[in-house]
């Protein structure tokens, strides 16, 4: 398995469970907040500025881990060139994800066209966002693996 492989799978990974971890956090910490007054604008704000600065700490941190641990177990430098292959991949993923996100941009959107609850629309733009993100990995991952 490639080094692009591997990353992607880490990051894959990693989103699923920054993602889940921070749910089931907020949700046993603020069960009462939400279940009371699902629509307050302001602690969705919070929650989701909060989860975004999480993960991109957590995402740095897991790729230095990452890094350092290839390095150990392969004894092989971190590969710090891309040639076209890794450009086009890397424009491809990038291209499928914002298709992805503008879709469920539009749900949420249609989500309050259709008179659902505003929390409805903040659960699938954030959604939509972390689902654009595994997309993101898992197009890498399948392309790398393609010889794309």
């Amino acid at each position: 398995m490639s080094f692009q492989e591997k990353r992607a799978l880490v990051f894959l990974s990693s989103i699923l469970l920054i993602l889940g971890g921070y749910s089931l956090f907020i949700y046993h910490r603020y069960s009462d907040t939400i279940m009371s007054n699902p629509n307050d604008f302001v602690f969705w704000g919070k929650t989701f500025m909060i989860l975004v600065l999480v993960s991109i700490v957590a995402n740095i941190l897991i790729q230095i881990v990452f890094a350092i641990v290839h390095k150990i177990v392969t004894k092989e430098d971190v590969p710090t060139r891309s040639d076209e292959r890794d450009k086009l991949i890397e424009l491809k993923a990038i291209q499928i994800t914002h298709w992805v996100f503008i879709v469920g941009f539009l749900f949420s959107m249609g989500s309050q066209a259709m008179g659902m609850q505003p929390w409805v629309m903040m659960v699938i733009l954030v959604g939509s966002g972390f689902l654009a993100s595994c997309v993101t990995e898992i197009t890498r991952f399948y392309l790398y693996r393609k010889g794309f």
